[in-house]
């Protein structure tokens, strides 16, 4: 049974950076797309990010594109959300989910999609 643990969240200040881990065990990552999804309070759940199992695909929200980076390293059986130029809006708990089969790329932001979902990290952009 695969089993996802993220982890990198924090309080950063407006403009900072963080990196968000998505680490799994139980099975490898290598047939699986991996989204990173965003929830804020009262706010339903959003896709950030998408990786194809290979990560010669990606994809990013409109509201992330050029300040966040998604990139995985099989060999770790992890993958990363670098954050840079955090905003306050990015405020929420950030969810790592795998899917192992897709059938079509231009749904991986789609929270439907996935079958097994970690636990949540809490990304925190204040001053």
């Amino acid at each position: 049974q695969l089993q996802l643990v993220e982890s990198g969240g924090g309080l950063v200040q407006p403009g900072g950076s963080l990196r968000l881990s998505c680490a799994a065990s139980g099975s490898t990552l290598d047939y699986y797309t991996i989204g990173w999804f965003r929830q804020a309070p009262g706010k339903e759940r959003e896709g950030v990010s998408c990786i194809s199992s290979s990560g010669g695909r990606t994809n990013y929200a409109d509201s992330v594109k050029g300040r966040f980076t998604i990139s995985r390293d099989n060999t770790k059986n992890t993958v990363y959300l670098q954050m840079n130029s955090l905003k306050p809006e990015d405020t929420a708990i950030y969810y790592c989910a795998a899917v192992e089969l897709l059938l079509s790329f231009s749904l991986c932001n789609s929270p439907r999609q996935y079958a097994y979902w970690g636990q949540g990290t809490q990304v925190t952009v204040s001053s």
